[in-house]
C-alpha cells in the first residue's frame, strides 16, 4: 500500500455506483463490510445488523450525521436495504438488513464469511473475464434496480434478454461483467422505446388538430337537426368555431362533441332572444341590441367592441328602408356575424354566401348591399 494512503481504502463497484448513485454505493459497501465481519440476527427471513452512530462516523468521517441519514434513507427508498431503527439524528444506532431473504443455513454461512465482493451486491462476480453462457439470466438484484432507478419494468428488461444473448454469443467476446453490459443494453432499448412512444403521441396530437377545412360529421349534424336547431344557424356557426379553436392551437379527439355543445348553448340563448322580441316593428332611432345578443356574440367569440361599432350604421340603414321586423336583435345578430366572418376572410364558409373568385366589383360592395345580398337565417327572421 502506498504511503499516501494512511488506511485501508473503501473499494466500490463502478457499475453499482452508476446504478444506485455514488454516495449510496459508498455507504452500501461499508455496510456490506460490516455484514461480513459480524454475526447478524436472522428474523422474518432477513439477516439484521446493528451499528452505532459513532462507528458510522468513524468509518465515514467525510459525512456528518445528517448526510448519513439522508443517504441511508435513499438506500431504503430504492429498496436496497431495510431499516427498523429511528433516524440517526434521533437515535444512536442504525439497525438494517440487506433487502434479500435468507434461510437459516444461508444466514450461518453468510455470518461466517469474511470476504464478499461488491459485485455480488448486484449479482455480479469479478473472478475474471468469461464468455456469455447460453443459459445466462440477469440477476434479480439488477432487475430490481432497473425498476427502482429507471422505472423499467421487469417484463420489459426480460424481453431484451434473448436479443442480448444472440448478439454477444455470435461475437464470442468475453467480459468481466455481463450484468453491467445487460444493463446498458436494456437502457438503450428503453430509450428507443420511449422515443417511439413519444413519436406516436406527437402524430396523434397532430392528427387531432383542427384544420381550416374542418366540418362537423353527419352524425353531429343529425343530432342537432333532431334537436330542432335551424340548419342555417348551424352552418353560420362553423367558421366561428373553427377560427376560435385554431387560434388557440389546441388538439382534441372530440371536436364533434365540442361543436354540438357549442351549438346547443348558442341556440338556447338565440331562441330565448327571439321569444323576448317577437312583435314586428320599425327600428327606433335610439335602438340598441339587448344584452342577450352580446351574450350570443361572446359565445361565438366575436369581439364585443367590434359589434358595438356596427350599431349606428345598422340603425341608419334600416330606418331609411322603413321596413318592419319581428326581431331587430336577430337581424343585428346575423349582420354582426356576417361582418365578423368577412373581416377574418372566412365568409366563404357561410353556406355558399360568397364565391371563391371575387371580382373587383363585388369587393367594392357596400355594407348595405351585403345586407340585401342574402337574408341571413331567412326562415327564422320571416317566421317561415
Amino acid at each position: 500500500m502506498s504511503s499516501l494512503i494512511p488506511e485501508r481504502p473503501i473499494v466500490i463497484s463502478p457499475s453499482l455506483a452508476n446504478t444506485i448513485g455514488l454516495e449510496e454505493s459508498v455507504l452500501l459497501h461499508v455496510l456490506n463490510d460490516i455484514c461480513s465481519l459480524t454475526n447478524g440476527d436472522s428474523r422474518q427471513g432477513y439477516l439484521w445488523f446493528s451499528i452505532s452512530k459513532a462507528d458510522l462516523e468513524r468509518n465515514m468521517p467525510f459525512w456528518d450525521v445528517g448526510e448519513l441519514q439522508r443517504i441511508s434513507k435513499s438506500l431504503k427508498d430504492k429498496g436496497v436495504i431495510l431499516i427498523e431503527s429511528p433516524p440517526l439524528q434521533q437515535g444512536e444506532r442504525l439497525s438494517f438488513a440487506m433487502n434479500e431473504t435468507v434461510n437459516s443455513t444461508e444466514a450461518l454461512e453468510r455470518a461466517s464469511t469474511t470476504t464478499r465482493t461488491t459485485e455480488q451486491a448486484v449479482g455480479q462476480r469479478s473472478s475474471g473475464a468469461n464468455l456469455l453462457a447460453k443459459n445466462w439470466h440477469p440477476p434479480d438484484d439488477l432487475l430490481q434496480l432497473l425498476e427502482l432507478n429507471h422505472n423499467i419494468s421487469r417484463d420489459f428488461a426480460l424481453q431484451q434478454r434473448e436479443d442480448f444473448l444472440i448478439y454477444w454469443q455470435d461475437r464470442q467476446q468475453v467480459s468481466h461483467s455481463w450484468p453491467s453490459k445487460f444493463r446498458q443494453h436494456v437502457l438503450k432499448q428503453w430509450r428507443f422505446h420511449q422515443s417511439r412512444v413519444a413519436e406516436v403521441e406527437t402524430r396523434q396530437v397532430q392528427s387531432n388538430a383542427l384544420n381550416s377545412s374542418w366540418h362537423p360529421s353527419q352524425d353531429a349534424l343529425d343530432i342537432l337537426h333532431r334537436a330542432d336547431v335551424n340548419p342555417d344557424f348551424i352552418t353560420d356557426a362553423i367558421p366561428e368555431f373553427v377560427l376560435y379553436w385554431r387560434e388557440r392551437g389546441e388538439a382534441h379527439s372530440t371536436w364533434n362533441s365540442k361543436f354540438i355543445a357549442h351549438i346547443r348553448r348558442q341556440w338556447a340563448i338565440y331562441t330565448k332572444t327571439m321569444e323576448l322580441d317577437y312583435e314586428p316593428r320599425e327600428i327606433a332611432a335610439n335602438w340598441q341590441p339587448s344584452e342577450d345578443v352580446y351574450d350570443i356574440l361572446r359565445l361565438a367569440n366575436i369581439d364585443i367592441a367590434f359589434a358595438r361599432g356596427l350599431v349606428a350604421e345598422f340603425v341608419l340603414f334600416w330606418r331609411d328602408t322603413q321596413q318592419i321586423q319581428r326581431s331587430w336583435n336577430t337581424k343585428f345578430l346575423q349582420h354582426a356575424k356576417y361582418q365578423w366572418a368577412t373581416r377574418h376572410q372566412m365568409g366563404q364558409h357561410y353556406a355558399g354566401q360568397q364565391v371563391t373568385d371575387r371580382s373587383a366589383q363585388s369587393e367594392r360592395k357596400t355594407t348595405f348591399e351585403h345586407l340585401t345580398d342574402r337574408s341571413w337565417a331567412q326562415n327564422l327572421v320571416e317566421g317561415s
